[in-house]
């Protein structure tokens, strides 16, 4: 059996100011930390490349968790949240940008437009994404003027979800062994950003990071599962990126583990979990339901394009 899925963005909306999506939060934080890295005397395709590599976005889902994560414990701070949003959000772009050159993945569409190094060079494209890398710190940084203790704790938890030992450059590094650990690889790889999501939701709003890890672990998982499910069973058009790329470097993944049924099974498992895991907060309520749209645009729905051997 053949599956596919949805992909819309999963937009909540802000309450502070009615009508208004976080996307349009998160995209104006965004503009506003690349407009600052682009500021003269910068070199011109280096400041190109930044805008490039991160604009127009995927679905943003990360930081519109972290934002609906603050939300729901009171957002009293909206503008510490909006800054942990862009950070979080440039530093998956900057890992984009390293994953698809021709040392790792050797990609060359991103999003449906030619990858970074393809565009600008290989050269550019390291520097775009050590760049996106330092601005999210300096984004945080930043925020910090009137929120030291929050921002503080803010880095601290991106840059053990990005670095060594757990972070996104420990799932990249997974990849050179011989010997994988699969469950380590899969929560460094994909499951770091995705509990520094809920954390730094939680603090940028006042809140303990702590209790909150086990939403951010188990989102990475499912999403991790339907990464692998769309790598499977996407063709490169309906991706915006190579499709088969699992099967291509000899990745572990769920689809080769458990079938394409069993790895459909285990996502729903998993998005089950998520919503029981929800710690108690005033925005419960609203965070569980918008834990059941990622559900819903997760889950796979009717045929999609490419075929399984053996499905």
């Amino acid at each position: 059996m053949i599956y596919t899925f949805v992909s819309d963005n999963l937009d909540t909306l802000d309450e502070r100011a009615p009508g208004m999506p976080l996307s349009q939060r998160i995209e104006a934080a965004l503009t506003q930390a690349i407009q600052r890295g682009q500021a003269r005397p910068a070199p011109d395709q280096l400041a190109h490349a930044l805008d490039y590599a991160v604009t127009p976005g995927g679905a943003r889902i990360r930081p519109t968790i972290l934002l609906s994560v603050a939300k729901a414990c009171g957002d009293d701070e909206p503008q510490v949240a909006d800054a942990a949003a862009a950070a979080l959000e440039l530093i998956h772009c900057a890992s984009l940008v390293h994953d698809d050159m021709p040392c790792f993945d050797d990609a060359d569409i991103r999003r449906g437009k030619p990858s970074v190094h393809r565009a600008f060079s290989e050269p550019l494209a390291l520097l775009t994404g050590d760049s996106l890398i330092v601005m999210a710190f300096e984004v945080l940084a930043r925020a910090g003027a009137a929120h030291p203790a929050r921002a503080i704790e803010l880095i601290s938890i991106l840059g053990r979800r990005t670095g060594m030992p757990g972070g996104i450059c420990a799932g990249q590094g997974w990849e050179s062994e011989a010997d994988v650990d699969l469950s380590a690889y899969h929560q460094a790889k994909t499951g770091a950003l995705f509990i520094a999501a809920t954390q730094m939701g939680a603090v940028a709003a006042g809140q303990e990071a702590e209790p909150w890890e086990e939403l951010g672990a188990r989102i990475g998982e499912a999403f991790q599962v339907a990464d692998d499910l769309r790598d499977a069973l996407y063709d490169e058009d309906t991706l915006g990126k190579p499709a088969g790329q699992d099967d291509l470097h000899h990745r572990p993944n769920a689809v080769s583990s458990l079938g394409v049924e069993g790895a459909v099974s285990r996502l729903k498992d998993i998005l089950a979990g998520a919503i029981a895991s929800i710690p108690h907060c005033p925005g419960e309520a609203a965070l569980a339901e918008m834990v059941r749209m990622t559900a819903q645009k997760l889950t796979p729905l009717a045929p999609a394009k490419r075929t399984v051997p053996g499905e």
